[in-house]
């Protein structure tokens, strides 16, 4: 490799790190559907000629951004396999769950970037797409399919433009195969726009410096990263590390709920090893089952990277493929972490965050400072109706909550670990669908308490103002958000389908596909997550600001922190009393 001063290669990282943030706002703005122009449930990143992640857009999604080496290095298979090779000017479709994709909806666009006759990189971009003609509308909350064929069209490393020229073949048979063809092909024509700039900028980059400077810096980015990787796991006691939790799968069925998720995470110098092994094997004819490459990595990677590599501490490290390098991760065959086609993998979205969730709670052993308390999870809502022959529908990504940290309370009613997607804006739902939000506002006295509190779940309330449908996949209905040392544990997120005539019909946490009626209302109660540490130990000054917020009712003030409030201020010697000072 040719050496590079660390002046070079750190203006070089900056330019890669804008290139691939211009691409994101480029999507983000040009996209016609909500879920990526409002939620930003997209991915943009640089890649080299191998696949090996130079650098991702900061404002997606993880689970957006971290899959694309994965699609990149199974497209470059794929092709070769074919017989097949790049081209200036082609633009790859790949969404194969078992080829690199995170799932079926999240489809990718990668544009190969070339400097004269030589393969330099890749200009990848992900989002996630409204339908994929699945067998129910939209592309989550579906929970029923059988298998991959039952979730969708699967793209598999298909040129949609060829060297140039768009292959309309392919896009017809996109325009014929989804339910919402003029959002789901404007969104692609936006991705292929931003790989079209990301590709230029690239090109920009190495004109002005050169392949070999290029590269000998991205070689060094990655060696920095892994360096920094190294010495934070090097600065975790050494050891083993376990946890388990476990998610909800499909209630009231015996052979398929209550499914755990085991991690045990080894510590030895500066290498980490994270065993799924006892994990529950994998549901064959339910879609939750998470792909190995796509959704349990990116799982593992980014709550390791967030715990000991926090940015508040460490500030901007280079987010490539240096980061991963010192993980090791086991994960045996046919579990629920690492299915066996066609297994069914549609719905893998909240049990790979309970699975983040999880290798949080093991490391919580070895670094209890550095972690959160148990989060609330997360819900997808598919919305959808038939207007003549013209199908509407929304994607609602419904947020959680953060548990309780060492210094600081749980973050309320937010995307969680992984996803860190945004909510959509009231706004933008009764503007373009024919629905009427009649509730959000935060879902009160029901946190973990701790010393640093638990975040509070959320109510949002949705109401049908014509003939349509939804379905649900989520969790979090069974087993509450886990409180830490000594900290109580959360509560439990509801599902409610509120009748026109007023009957309150509770669902469980996945819903296959059912028809609502014109004034029928879907009612999402967000869970609330785990306490940090004894309530009594909680500032009573804060307890107060939580009582007048709303947050903490004066009843829980007194029961679960001790705390006295009388005249809306702290009865310091009832409070001494009621904790024992």
């Amino acid at each position: 490799m040719s050496q590079i001063d660390p002046v070079t290669a750190s203006v070089i990282q900056g330019a890669l790190q804008n290139i691939a943030i211009e691409m994101g706002y480029k999507l983000m703005r040009m996209s016609y559907s909500s879920i990526i122009r409002e939620s930003e449930d997209f991915g943009t990143a640089l890649t080299d000629h191998v696949g090996n992640q130079l650098a991702e857009s900061v404002q997606s999604t993880p689970l957006q951004s971290g899959p694309i080496p994965g699609y990149v290095k199974n497209v470059i298979e794929v092709l070769a396999a074919r017989g097949d090779t790049f081209a200036p000017g082609d633009v790859i479709m790949h969404n194969d769950p078992y080829g690199g994709a995170s799932h079926g909806p999240d489809i990718a666009l990668i544009m190969p970037v070339f400097h004269g006759d030589e393969l330099v990189g890749f200009a990848g971009t992900t989002a996630h797409h409204l339908d994929v003609g699945a067998l129910s509308p939209g592309s989550c909350g579906i929970v029923d399919a059988m298998d991959v064929y039952a979730e969708g069209l699967q793209f598999k490393a298909i040129k949609v433009v060829d060297g140039g020229v768009r292959n309309e073949a392919v896009w017809q048979i996109l325009r014929d195969n989804v339910r919402a063809p003029a959002l789901v092909v404007g969104d692609l024509d936006a991705q292929v726009a931003a790989c079209e700039i990301g590709a230029e900028r690239f090109r920009d980059l190495i004109a002005r410096y050169d392949v070999a400077t290029i590269r000998a810096a991205s070689e060094a980015l990655m060696a920095y990263s892994e360096r920094m990787m190294r010495q934070a796991i090097s600065d975790v006691p050494d050891g083993v590390y376990s946890a388990t939790t476990h998610i909800d799968g499909f209630l009231g069925d015996p052979e398929r709920s209550e499914l755990p998720i085991v991690v045990t995470i080894t510590i030895d110098g500066d290498r980490m090893v994270v065993d799924l092994t006892g994990t529950a094997p994998q549901v064959g004819d339910r879609p939750i089952n998470m792909p190995l490459v796509g959704t349990v990595d990116i799982s593992i990677w980014l709550t390791v990277r967030s715990v000991l590599l926090d940015s508040d501490i460490y500030g901007e490290i280079p987010q490539n493929s240096g980061l991963t390098r010192p993980i090791e991760i086991i994960a045996p065959r046919g579990c629920l972490a690492n299915p066996i086609f066609p297994a069914p993998v549609i719905a893998r979205f909240t049990p790979g965050n309970q699975l983040a969730d999880t290798v949080m709670k093991a490391l919580a052993e070895a670094v209890p400072e550095q972690v959160s308390a148990g989060i609330g999870n997360l819900k997808v809502i598919a919305f959808s109706g038939l207007r003549e022959e013209t199908h509407w529908v929304h994607m609602e990504i419904f947020e959680g909550s953060y548990g309780g940290r060492f210094t600081k309370d749980g973050m309320d009613a937010v995307d969680t670990l992984y996803a860190n997607t945004r909510n959509n804006p009231i706004e933008d739902i009764e503007s373009h669908l024919p629905m009427r939000v009649t509730q959000y506002e935060l879902r009160e006295d029901t946190c973990g308490a701790g010393r640093t509190r638990g975040g509070v779940g959320a109510i949002r309330a949705f109401q049908f103002l014509e003939p349509g449908g939804f379905s649900v996949e989520g969790e979090g209905h069974r087993f509450p958000p886990w409180g830490f040392q000594g900290g109580a544990d959360g509560k439990p997120a509801e599902l409610h389908l509120i009748h026109a005539d007023g009957t309150d019909e509770s669902l469980v946490s996945k819903v296959p596909y059912r028809p609502a009626a014109a004034g029928d209302t879907f009612l999402a109660v967000g869970p609330s997550a785990g306490g940090y540490g004894p309530a009594f130990e909680r500032d009573p000054a804060a307890v107060l600001e939580d009582v007048l917020d709303g947050i903490v009712s004066k009843e829980s003030a007194e029961s679960q922190y001790g705390v006295v409030i009388i005249g809306g201020k702290v009865d310091a010697a009832a409070t001494a009393a009621k904790r024992g000072v």
